[in-house]
């Protein structure tokens, strides 16, 4: 059984020229102890995806299932319970901290919170076990967000995201603020928590290289919609919807034997205000006919390799 499930999900913005779609009619599952990655270029809707699913925003429509449980609509105190099986962990990880606590005060918040602990010295050890977890050393643990470099800062985050021993994060492109070489570090010590405690991720990012390196399955948005999802192997080896092919030949290589010709897309973006029935790729799509202006559905093309394209039998 998937522990998340999303059922034509949608989450929209009412805004003065209109309502933007910014999540619109997204359907998928991520199976217990897996990745799944979504990539799309800024604006596309990925991030706002996360935070509807853990409820930092209501969604507009569709069914949000957790383990099997419908958890769209939450009173206070179902609120209070789901919050503690599913975290975040934000892009950035100076403005995500408090900057008025020291890191050991900001690990320790949520597990007075919880009410789990008999005593100060509990939660303090519970702490000091979280910060030993995910590499925090002892003598930075009085210091304060701005005396760190953005990499412990972030393991800090990672530290907070699992105090509570959650079963689902969201990691919202969580090393894209960070130096190559620390991207590294924070991306392995991801994976290993995750064979650790059996974590179910779902990672939002614009790196394609990235996602490639940690996911198992992979979600591509457009402009609010998934226009292809199948394994991370797959995209790779054989990615079939026009836009994915695009951002997979924009990766940089240093092979000169390289195969895939960059793609330049051409023509305008579509708006996600009231946005009209058909593709919203179409209008940067070198295979667009008047067929791509109706009603498109995301479709099983290949087994598990679902794609939102009306002609992608004939440009196959």
């Amino acid at each position: 059984m998937a522990l998340i499930e999303v059922q034509h999900l949608k989450k929209y913005f009412d805004v003065p020229n209109g309502t933007l779609h910014a999540v619109d009619d997204v359907s998928f599952k991520i199976e217990k102890g897996t990745t799944m990655g979504v990539v799309g270029e800024s604006g596309c809707g990925k991030s706002t995806l996360g935070t509807t699913l853990i409820h930092l925003q209501e969604s507009t429509g569709g069914k949000i299932l957790f383990e099997g449980r419908d958890v769209t609509h939450l009173d206070k105190k179902e609120l209070r319970a789901y919050r503690e099986d599913v975290q975040i962990i934000f892009q950035d990880p100076y403005s995500s901290l408090n900057p008025r606590y020291n890191i050991a005060r900001t690990i320790m918040e949520p597990l007075e919170i919880s009410g789990r602990f008999k005593s100060k010295a509990e939660i303090r050890q519970e702490a000091d076990r979280i910060m030993d977890l995910v590499g925090i050393e002892e003598r930075l643990r009085g210091s304060y967000p701005h005396e760190l470099d953005g990499g412990r800062r972030q393991r800090v985050g990672i530290g907070r995201a699992l105090a509570l021993n959650p079963k689902f994060i969201v990691c919202d492109e969580p090393v894209s603020a960070l130096d190559v070489s620390i991207q590294a570090q924070v991306l392995n010590l991801l994976m290993d928590l995750q064979e650790q405690k059996q974590l179910t991720y779902m990672f939002v990012t614009h790196d394609l290289s990235v996602v490639r390196h940690i996911s198992d399955n992979i979600c591509v948005m457009y402009l609010g919609q998934l226009v292809e999802t199948c394994s991370s192997k797959k995209l790779f080896e054989k990615p079939l919807h026009p836009y994915t092919q695009a951002l997979l030949s924009a990766i940089p290589s240093t092979d000169v034997d390289r195969k895939m010709q960059r793609v330049q897309l051409k023509g305008e973006l579509t708006s996600p205000i009231n946005p009209k029935p058909g593709c919203r790729f179409a209008a940067r799509c070198p295979y667009a006919t008047a067929k791509c202006q109706e009603p498109q559905q995301l479709r099983e093309i290949e087994s598990g390799h679902f794609v939102q394209c009306c002609r992608i039998e004939e440009i196959d």
